[in-house]
This record gives C-alpha cells, structure tokens and sequence, in this order.
C-alpha cells in the first residue's frame, strides 16, 4: 500500500523524492519505494527523513509506534525526587561536554548561575566555538512570574531572582550565538538542554522548583520524549521577546 502521508508531507514542505534522498543519505529509488510500495525504512532514515520534513515519524509510518514506544521509555536515564538530588557534577559535567547546543527554559534558574559561577563565561566560549546557546527567562513584570511567585509562596521574590539571572548574563549577551530572551508563557517545566542530554523540571503546583521532581533524558534516534520536551521549548522560544 503506497505511503500517502509520506507523499504529502514532502509536497508540502516543497521538496521532493532527490532532495529527501540526499538529506537522508540514500539512493532516491530507496525514497521511491517508501512512498509506492510503503516499504519501513531502517530507524536512522525514518528519524532524518521526518526531522527533515518537520513531521512525526510515526504520523509517517504509523507500524513503529510500538517500536517509538519502547525507544522512548530507554531516553529515561534516571529519575531524581527533587532537584537538589541532582549531583552537581551532573550539571558540570553536562555544562563542560556541551559542544553543539544549550538550551535553558526557566522562570530564574538562578541556582544554576550561583553554583555554576563561570557558566555565562562558559557559554560565551562555546558561542565562540560554534555552538548554539538559547535561554529563556521569565519576564520579571509578567503575571505569569507574578502568580508563579505567589503559588510558590515567595511573591515578588521569583521576578527579582529571574533579574539577577539576567545581570549574570549580561557580559554574554552581545557574544554571536548566545541568544536570551524573556518569555510570559505558563511554565510547565523548566528544561536544560545540553546537546542530547536534557534535564526536565516539572513543577508542582504550590511548590518551588526545587522541590519538585527531576528527569534526565537522552535522546535516542526514532524515539519521542527528547524531542517531545524540545518542541516545548521551541514553542516558547518562538513567543519570547529580546531581553
């Protein structure tokens, strides 16, 4: 049966059966029977196949959702009950090995700046070295911060913490590849990502941050979760404002 989904996704992003081919690494008679035969390719040509057509890949071939399945339940490195459980030679380590991506989604995040004190130094050299970084603040005059703060039973104490994150980083913010913006969004999690490591924050309702329960994903090929949390942050970053 001929993959249909597959034949539109890829007249809808305005490419065709070559350049899929050479973005994957494959011969176009490979891309061909995908679509006529509806043939499954291997895990790695599905996850870059997808990733290039900006659709899911199981959307695209619904018969490795249980293979996507499992895949995603082996992202889960480990789980910690609270944030201070989080070895600080995890978030070190995590920092140092970063070469290609750091992402941060906060309201604050100052703990992170404050045990971490050579960190906006740090992400100014991997700027420099060719890495993308991009964090997201709360913006301290939201009524997202305002009620977050009074959820958490600090008040104002959660606006001025996410400005003294932004002073920490003000030396970097004019280095080319360090982006920070302020962002006024609901914080379900705060998420740090550090190329295909992410440590995920859910927040509790009527509890801080650091109390609340933290999971270590790495991303694994044709599973959903690392991206999953990844579409979240740019979702957020798509509606940030420059700091």
């Amino acid at each position: 049966m001929a993959n249909e989904r597959l034949r539109a996704a890829i007249s809808a992003k305005g490419e065709t059966i070559q350049s899929v081919a050479e973005h994957v690494g494959v011969d176009p008679k490979s891309v061909e029977r995908w679509i006529t035969t509806g043939r499954t390719p291997h895990r790695g040509h599905r996850w870059k196949a997808a990733s290039f057509l900006g659709a899911d890949e199981v959307y695209l071939w619904p018969s490795v959702e249980k293979q996507a399945e499992k895949a995603s339940t082996s992202e889960l490195i480990t789980y910690y009950p609270h944030r201070g459980a989080v070895p600080a030679a995890l978030w070190s380590s995590l920092i140092e090995k970063a070469t290609d991506q750091v992402d941060i989604l906060v309201y604050a995040g100052l703990f992170l700046f404050d045990s971490n004190p050579d960190l906006p130094d740090q992400l100014a050299e991997k700027a420099k070295a060719g890495a993308q970084v991009r964090i997201l603040l709360g913006d301290p005059d939201s009524e997202a911060v305002r009620q977050r703060g009074e959820e958490e039973g600090i008040g104002d104490d959660l606006a001025a913490r996410a400005r003294i994150t932004r002073r920490y980083l003000e030396p970097t913010m004019s280095t080319p590849g360090v982006e920070v913006r302020l962002h006024d969004t609901i914080l379900y999690n705060s998420i740090y990502r550090f190329d295909e490591d992410v440590l995920v924050n859910p927040h509790v309702l009527g509890a801080p941050a650091g109390q609340n329960p933290v999971m270590h994903f790495r991303y694994l090929p044709g599973a959903r979760t690392f991206r999953h949390y990844m579409r979240s942050f740019d979702y957020a970053w798509e509606r940030g404002r420059e700091a």
